[in-house]
């Protein structure tokens, strides 16, 4: 057999052997949603050429972006084991911006560091938390994240958020006061005494609320029921344009600042269960969430490059409804994520 032959026919083999392995176990791991999943008969094309393929993925890999985004929590208001409440991680250069902090956002950050390495989500070196909004699935996890190692902390955490944050920190302050005195009186060994409390910043005008080398990222007003100031966030790094939603209905200004973005992260709720509720939440769920169909009407305006669903409200509807009926009325790429999925 000729050499060339015989490292083509050794290559097809050890992808096919991962190829299998992966699909095995994919379902009990984290995934990287950095393009469609595949189907059976993409595979079997993928298999068929498989030389190709393997300087395909080694470059692919070679080229990960310095950017990327992990979903740490795809929930909502409505009690879910699988999810954790609101919670995006945008990874820049080895630091994370976290947006919203809902009930077990940190341990899923825990998870993404010790199962997929990123060490920047570790909760101590979390450093940057910017919230939409102070519903109670957006921020729960806000004393876990403040108080968790908080002795170890070279800095305090940074917060930006809306009218209400600071009086919700000095909640959790009070809420805590037994165990900061008890570690600042007794013999632990704090790193930085400064770090038990947060440094917040709330939004008095929309715009820029954060600057650094490689990243900026803009606050912007959303229509969130009653809400007097909800907020979606444009993130651009030097390789990534994001545009978070936040909890909205139908956003003329979330259209305009997701016209051309990369990624759009945005809430919605099915419409098959929608129609399934009872009027008086009918009205509300239109009055502060946006309709699946009403979302694809607005990424076809936006033509964002990835339309990421999360924060999906579907009751009786199977969850996987709002994929099909976005991609009913939008033709581009849309993903819907669970909870530690990344997308890059």
């Amino acid at each position: 057999m000729p050499i060339a032959t015989n490292i083509a026919t050794n290559i097809a083999t050890n992808i096919a052997t991962t190829i299998t392995t992966t699909i095995a176990t994919s379902f009990a791991q984290p995934r990287r949603l950095a393009g469609p999943r595949p189907a059976p008969r993409a595979i079997a094309t993928f298999l068929a050429l498989a030389s190709a393929a393997l300087f395909s993925a080694t470059l692919s890999t070679a080229a990960q972006a310095d950017t990327s985004i992990v979903m740490l929590g795809t929930g909502t208001p409505v009690p879910d084991g699988e999810r954790a409440g609101s919670g995006v991680a945008v990874i820049h250069d080895g630091e994370a911006y976290l947006f919203d902090v809902g009930p077990g956002v940190v341990e899923r950050a825990s998870q993404a560091q010790e199962r997929m390495g990123i060490e920047a989500l570790a909760p101590v070196n979390i450093e940057r938390l910017f919230l939409t909004h102070l519903h109670s699935d957006h921020v729960l996890d806000y004393p876990e994240l403040l108080g968790t190692y908080w002795w170890r902390r070279e800095q305090p955490i940074s917060v930006v958020g809306p009218v209400g944050t600071e009086a919700m920190s000095q909640g959790v302050y009070t809420m805590l006061a037994e165990d900061t005195n008890t570690r600042l009186a007794d013999k632990s060994p704090v790193t930085n005494p400064a770090a038990a409390r947060a440094l917040v910043t709330e939004i008095e005008k929309e715009g820029l609320v954060h600057e650094s080398p490689g990243i900026s990222i803009h606050a912007f007003g959303v229509t969130h029921g009653d809400w007097e100031q909800a907020y979606g966030y444009k993130v651009v790094t030097d390789d990534l344009t994001l545009v978070i939603s936040g909890d909205t209905s139908l956003s003329e200004e979330v259209r305009r600042q997701a016209s051309g973005a990369d990624v759009l992260i945005h809430e919605v709720i099915s419409r098959q269960g929608w129609e399934q509720l009872s009027p008086q939440w009918q009205a509300y769920h239109q009055y502060a969430h946006t309709l699946s169909d009403e979302l694809a009407e607005l990424a076809r305006e936006a033509r964002p490059g990835t339309l990421v669903l999360t924060h999906v409200l579907h009751y009786s509807a199977p969850r996987e409804s709002v994929l099909d009926e976005v991609r009913a009325d939008y033709d581009g790429r849309v993903l819907l994520p669970d909870d530690l999925d990344v997308i890059e």
